[in-house]
């Protein structure tokens, strides 16, 4: 029997309306702290860069029409269109609101005191742990084979809080691989620009191995046909998502890496 057979959004436990803005309230929440803590530290620095808000605004609005609405909705019994909302939420979303640098924006709003204590947190075994590109690309891709290659993706559509917390976490590791690969926030622990891309070059091919196995061995009740184009927007979709890291992480190895303007005179160096 299809596995779409007995699902269907009326009668879905992670389909009602309250699952629903029961996962996209916190993000609403960052929303408004988002847009309140642009217009405090704006008055108080110099101007927040506005593209930063657009990508955080943007970031909230492809969670959003991940979890809730027609196209969340569609994904229960369509296998395209949740692997369409797993390209928003666990890999749009999260590089999107890398851009928008959330954490420098807390720094620059909060007070000394209570900004030294965000610091000791950044510097903590924990951030360090969990922002260490393996242990993100393990949350991440890891995490992924588990839902598809097993039992997990079917028991996801039978239980509300499997659902809750399978989209909580494809959201979180996303953006924890993506800050650890790239990063215009404070990065205490970050470890150096070539480990990053070894780790991302094996965590792609993770990645694409993956899309590739969907295409030929289905989910647990999910259609051939469904799984082939299910396997190629993971696949073209993750590459074109993965491109922009790519070059963001090239672009910042470049800048570290070349000679300060400072320490030149007319093209030769100074004592």
């Amino acid at each position: 029997m299809n596995h779409y057979d007995h699902i269907h959004p009326s009668n879905y436990l992670g389909a009602g309306i309250f699952p629903q803005l029961l996962i996209f309230l916190p993000f609403v929440m960052l929303l408004i702290l988002y847009f309140y803590a642009v217009i405090f530290s704006s008055r108080r620095f110099k101007p927040w860069p506005f593209y930063r808000t657009v990508c955080f605004t943007l970031s909230i609005f492809f969670v959003a029409i991940s979890i809730t609405g027609p196209l969340a909705n569609h994904a229960l019994v369509d296998f395209k269109a949740h692997m369409i909302c797993h390209l928003f939420l666990g890999m749009l979303a999260p590089l999107l609101m890398v851009l928008a640098a959330p954490m420098t924006l807390v720094l620059r709003t909060i007070s000394i005191p209570n900004g030294r204590r965000l610091t000791r947190v950044l510097r903590s075994w924990p951030s360090r742990l969990y922002t260490h590109p393996v242990v993100a690309s393990f949350l991440d891709i890891g995490g992924l084979w588990v839902l598809y290659t097993t039992q997990l993706y079917a028991f996801m559509h039978e239980s509300m809080l499997l659902h809750l917390f399978i989209h909580f976490h494809v959201f979180v590791a996303g953006y924890l691989f993506t800050v650890s690969m790239i990063s215009f926030d404070p990065m205490p622990h970050q470890v150096s620009f070539l480990y990053r891309a070894i780790v991302l070059i094996i965590a792609l091919a993770g990645h694409d191995i993956l899309s590739k196995y969907i295409y030929a061995n289905p989910p647990v009740g999910i259609p051939l046909e469904d799984a082939k184009v299910g396997g190629m927007i993971m696949y073209y979709g993750g590459d074109a998502i993965d491109m922009v890291i790519i070059y963001i992480l090239c672009l910042q190895w470049f800048k570290a890496a070349r000679p300060r303007s400072s320490a030149l005179s007319n093209g030769k160096y100074v004592d």
